[in-house]
């Protein structure tokens, strides 16, 4: 059996680091792939979802904050670089991403020193959410992705996101109070958390191996770059750019 892998790269871009995201699941990876990112200030709204019952929008417009779309299901997040995500492609499709992520990161919590437990699409410590978590799955394959609060404050996430609605729908998040390592008293710097990260992840799955992005990684966040996370309306209301490859 081939080890996994730990893919180190670094995009600057929000929309890179989605379309790389994606493109992680979308070339059928032979084994498990672990991924650390951070993006800069932006909100990411799941792939379902209407920006109007997710995002104070003004808010975001007055502050610069751009708001992007997910190809995964989940609620919308906050992303700022206190932020850290965490992506991990499985390429067996009979597996339970929301279980495997949620091992990962109650192991990597813990082992910070905080006792954590799995909640409703998270991992929570006390009545607060620590992690969120998401999955999109493929024939090919499931990505399974998490938040970690490293040391954003809760009230610059709920700045941006709408509060509960008084009509709730299927697709809409679910609201939870929200409280990073920092606001529990852990500031043991980021490459402290990347390394507990990766260690629960190893313990989980198997030996990772640290690698840089495969060429068939760049060519498809590329070609997803085109079609998806560059084009307006992926953003706002989830369509396609279909000619974007032709000729």
């Amino acid at each position: 059996m081939n080890p996994g892998s730990d893919v180190r790269a670094d995009f600057a871009d929000p929309a890179e680091n989605l379309a790389f995201d994606e493109a992680l699941l979308r070339v059928a990876q032979e084994a498990p792939v672990l991924w650390l990112w951070r993006n800069p200030a932006c909100v990411v709204v799941g792939r379902g979802q209407k920006l109007a019952r997710e995002v104070r929008l003004e808010a975001c417009e007055r502050d610069g904050i751009p708001v992007l779309r997910r190809a995964s299901g989940g609620g919308t997040v906050f992303h700022d670089p206190g932020n850290l995500n965490v992506t991990l492609v499985l390429p067996d499709p009979a597996q339970r991403p929301l279980e495997a992520i949620g091992a990962v990161m109650r192991a990597a919590v813990e082992r910070l020193g905080l006792p954590a437990r799995i909640g409703e699409r998270g991992l929570f410590v006390g009545e607060a959410k620590l992690c969120g978590f998401a999955v999109f799955r493929t024939k090919t394959g499931l990505l399974a992705h998490s938040t970690l609060l490293v040391d954003t404050a809760a009230d610059r996430v709920g700045a941006y996101l709408t509060g509960p609605p008084p009509d709730p729908r299927p697709l809409d998040s679910h609201r939870s109070p929200v409280a990073s390592l920092a606001e529990h008293g852990l500031r043991p710097g980021l490459a402290t958390v990347e390394a507990a990260v990766r260690d629960a992840a190893s313990a989980v799955l198997g030996p990772l191996v640290p690698r840089p992005p495969a060429q068939s990684e760049v060519d498809k966040q590329r070609e997803l770059l085109l079609t998806r996370y560059r084009y307006p309306g992926w953003h706002s209301d989830g369509a396609q750019r279909t000619d974007a490859l032709r000729g």
